[in-house]
């Protein structure tokens, strides 16, 4: 996969555009999105429901394809992959948050983290190593032998940003990661994604429709109707 030169965004979006297509009507959710999204920036995406945040987080993600124009991440053209070098291309570079955790119920917080390494060449000890690091990095050493059930929300996510930590991807994409927190819990969520981007230069991409949660981040990038405003 091509290198991203010296200075060159991580992200370098032109011209994008996503159309659904609803019985006879086209819905346009992106309208000629231009962006660029800097190595190690924490960027908060806002706007009101329907107005595309999500759609734009999940092109970048490599989960929607864009309608028309183009969406480089680290040089890869991420819309002309394949499903099956989309899929390799996610597995290495992009770490998922969602608002509603997703932790399977079954298993322990270590076996929920360590799931992604799973699909890795790692050996068990190596896999052990990178599960217990990520837990360590979000303050759940402690509560790895515990069930879901047995977490608080905000242990929960913090589990679950461990889970997209563990394979040690360039990007982590937060789709309203504190909309199922209480607001103790919501700052110590981000509170990690901010030292992510901060200490260990992570590329953070978040959607929130919170102010509050956005002025963790080191930019914010607003949307209405499936474009960028001012």
């Amino acid at each position: 996969m091509p290198r991203v030169m010296a200075g060159a965004p991580i992200v370098s979006i032109r011209e994008l555009t996503k159309v659904y297509q609803q019985g006879e009507i086209n819905v346009t959710a992106l309208n000629c999105i231009s962006l660029d999204i800097q190595a190690g920036e924490f960027l908060a995406l806002m706007g009101p429901s329907g107005s595309g945040k999500s759609t734009l987080l999940h092109i970048i993600a490599g989960v929607d394809r864009p309608s028309r124009g183009t969406c480089l991440v680290q040089g890869v053209d991420v819309g002309r992959l394949n499903e099956s070098e989309l899929a390799d291309w996610r597995n290495h570079n992009v770490g998922f948050v969602f608002q509603t955790f997703n932790l399977i119920p079954v298993l322990t917080a270590y076996e929920n983290v360590e799931l992604p390494l799973l699909l890795t060449k790692l050996s068990a000890r190596q896999r052990r190593r990178q599960a217990q690091t990520a837990l360590e990095l979000v303050g759940l050493s402690d509560r790895q032998k515990h069930l879901p059930r047995q977490l608080s929300g905000g242990q929960e996510q913090r589990a679950a940003i461990a889970r997209a930590l563990v394979t040690d991807p360039s990007i982590i994409v937060a789709d309203e990661p504190t909309g199922n927190l209480d607001s103790h819990s919501a700052q110590e969520v981000l509170t990690i994604l901010r030292s992510l981007s901060q200490t260990a230069g992570k590329t953070v991409i978040m959607v929130t429709h919170d102010p509050k949660a956005a002025a963790f981040g080191s930019r914010t990038v607003r949307l209405e109707k499936g474009e960028l405003v001012e």
